[in-house]
């Protein structure tokens, strides 16, 4: 069984910065693409970063130049690196990952739990 398991997440006043984690752990054959999503409250989760197995880094326009992935393939772990915090990035910060796993003709898609982040002064 595939599991993605975050960290880090909190509160921080605006212009702070925090640091994701997030583990991937099962029968993983390859990891394409690790990465992360968020939720705001009444608001549809919304892609803010990916980074794929070779390095090349996706973001979207809200959090370019303030946001900053990594990932260890070795460890099957991404981390996301925020700083210059608005409150508009408050947020339930979800992990993805498109796996090839054993018993699995085809990658899938898979998701941590969330974790909370909350910008506020």
């Amino acid at each position: 069984q595939v599991q993605l398991v975050e960290s880090g997440g909190g509160l921080v006043e605006p212009g702070g910065s925090l640091r994701l984690s997030c583990v991937a752990s099962g029968n993983i054959i390859t990891n394409y693409v690790m990465g992360w999503y968020r939720q705001a409250p009444g608001n549809q989760r919304e892609r803010v970063i990916l980074i794929t197995e070779g390095g090349s880094v996706f973001s979207e326009n809200p959090v370019k130049g303030r946001f900053t992935i990594s990932r260890d393939n070795a460890k099957n772990t991404v981390y996301l690196q925020m700083n210059s915090l608005k409150p508009e990035d408050t947020a339930v910060y979800y992990c993805y990952a498109q796996l090839s796993v054993v018993g699995a003709r085809i990658p899938r898609d898979y998701w941590g739990r969330g974790t909370q982040v909350t910008v506020s002064s």
